[in-house]
């Protein structure tokens, strides 16, 4: 196995607050990486960067002044950012003929622009320092429809993610940035939690992934910790899917 390689870098986490996010950033910590949490929640994201002996910016990935101050800031503190993971995200469960432009926009805000602005931003300090990973959390609802539940926008949202992480790694390829991205299934988060207290949602969920049940956020973390490390040197462009087997059938 080839050495993660992994101690000393610094990293930042779009959303590392809480949920995936925080179960990114721990898994870094532990391999020696300064993780730098940016998001919304000021209170709860300086909790989770002490937690993890890393820093805290606060972000707003849907304004592009916000992400570049944070790129600034981090530059300005550590000189570099070696990696970047885009994990912050929303989603919203509207039919789609009652879908307000507002929603549409909200989502396709966060989830798409948001990983656009903050690849274009960080990426440009790591292609003058010729060297850097990016990993993208998509969906495995960029792959699928899921159901139930209605969910268009984000379905709409997550693949664009999934293009976006190709394109970026073949402009950025020879330059030795690489670009991928991870695709979870229903993880138990938040956001999964408070659908599953819908009966016919869970037992859908469930029903339709042959592992039987959601995962875990730790049981994400090792897919981008592996992705964002040396052990994946010849890996870009590719989206991991950790989803139970949900897209198997």
């Amino acid at each position: 196995m080839t050495d993660l390689g992994l101690a000393g870098r610094i990293a930042v986490v779009t959303g590392g607050a809480r949920g995936i996010g925080k179960a990114i950033g721990s898994a870094l910590a532990v391999e020696g990486v300064h993780v730098v949490v940016a998001d919304l929640d000021e209170g709860v994201g300086s909790v989770t960067a002490s937690e993890l002996g890393g820093s805290f910016q606060r972000l707003d990935v849907t304004d592009t002044a916000s992400v570049a101050a944070v790129a600034r800031a981090v530059m300005d503190t550590h000189g570099r950012v070696d990696i970047l993971v885009n994990n912050a995200g929303i989603v919203r469960n509207t039919p789609a003929e009652d879908t307000p432009d507002d929603e549409w926009r909200a989502i396709m805000a966060v989830n798409a622009d948001g990983v656009f602005w903050c690849s274009r931003e960080f990426g440009r300090s790591m292609l003058a320092a010729g060297s850097g990973s990016i990993v993208n959390i998509a969906s495995m609802s960029g792959l699928i429809v899921n159901r139930p539940q209605p969910q268009t926008a984000y379905n709409v949202s997550k693949a664009a993610v999934i293009q976006l992480t190709r394109s970026l790694a073949a402009e950025w390829a020879d330059r030795g940035v690489r670009v991928n991205a991870v695709a979870p299934g229903y993880v138990a988060t938040e956001l999964t939690l408070r659908g599953m207290s819908d009966p016919v949602w869970k037992a859908e969920w469930l029903r339709s992934t042959p592992m039987g049940r959601v995962a875990q956020p730790t049981e994400i973390a090792p897919a981008v910790v592996f992705l964002a490390s040396d052990a994946a040197s010849y890996i870009t462009g590719s989206t991991l899917v950790v989803d139970g087997g949900y897209t198997v059938w």
